[in-house]
């Protein structure tokens, strides 16, 4: 493991070591977190954890969780561990890959699972080899993450994903072929009146209901500062829109 940061997210709630190189945790982990529609006492699964930022925020947030989660890096997995001791996350980090559908089967139910997957299929890699395989699609692509989620889900349970707005209609394609509907999609702009450059996506296992789009959610005012409605996902600990 390469020399790790110590940050904070949800405003101080969260204390996450994470390493100084390659992909670090930030926005995106604490609106996926804050999309999962989790209740206390229910069971939870994240895919490709990383260092834990999601299931953290997610636990901070929702207390009395019950939490597996899953990273194939056996280094990333220690620090995931490490941080839910820090954080008092009842959570069990297991190493295994998304493309291993016995490791999801064999995992109790879930109400809900969830993942930042690797979202760009193959093409010119970012820098460093840690961030593109964070970034970019290898072995598994989308299909293989949203079927990996949806084996771990009881009947009606809810499996989402943050995605890049470019790649909405192959997050709903995955999920579908995983046997999901049911879609919420929760755009992500920048700012107001311009296009959103990500997306919360949610599906129902089995699902047959209408889709919903829901109205974006807004990033930054004019001037730069966070919006009251990103305040109080990022700092507060609020919920996004169920």
């Amino acid at each position: 493991m390469s020399e790790t940061t110590e940050d904070r997210l949800l405003g101080g709630r969260v204390v996450l070591r994470q390493p100084v190189d390659g992909f670090r945790a930030g926005l995106d982990a604490v609106l996926l977190a804050a999309f999962v529609p989790a209740a206390a006492g229910q069971r939870v699964l994240e895919a490709g954890c990383g260092s834990g930022a999601v299931f953290l925020c997610l636990a901070a947030r929702v207390p009395g969780l019950s939490v597996v989660a899953i990273e194939r890096e056996a280094s990333m997995a220690a620090l995931a561990r490490g941080n839910a001791l820090a954080n008092d996350a009842a959570a069990v980090v297991i190493e295994g890959d998304v493309g291993d559908l016995p490791v999801a089967r064999d995992i109790a139910k879930c109400d809900h699972a969830f993942a930042n997957p690797p979202y760009w299929p193959g093409g010119t890699p970012p820098p460093g080899a840690v961030r593109r395989a964070a970034t970019h699609e290898g072995g598994a692509g989308l299909v293989d993450w949203a079927v990996f989620l949806a084996a771990s889900l009881r009947a009606g349970g809810t499996a989402s994903l943050v995605l890049p707005a470019a790649r909405f209609d192959a997050g709903v394609a995955a999920l579908r072929a995983a046997g999901c509907g049911s879609f919420t999609l929760l755009p992500v702009a920048p700012h107001a009146g311009v296009p959103a450059k990500r997306v919360l996506l949610r599906a129902r296992r089995g699902g047959r209901g209408p889709a919903r789009i829901l109205p974006a959610l807004v990033l930054h005012e004019e001037g730069g500062a966070f919006t009251p409605a990103a305040e109080a996902v990022l700092r507060d600990a609020a919920a996004l829109a169920a």
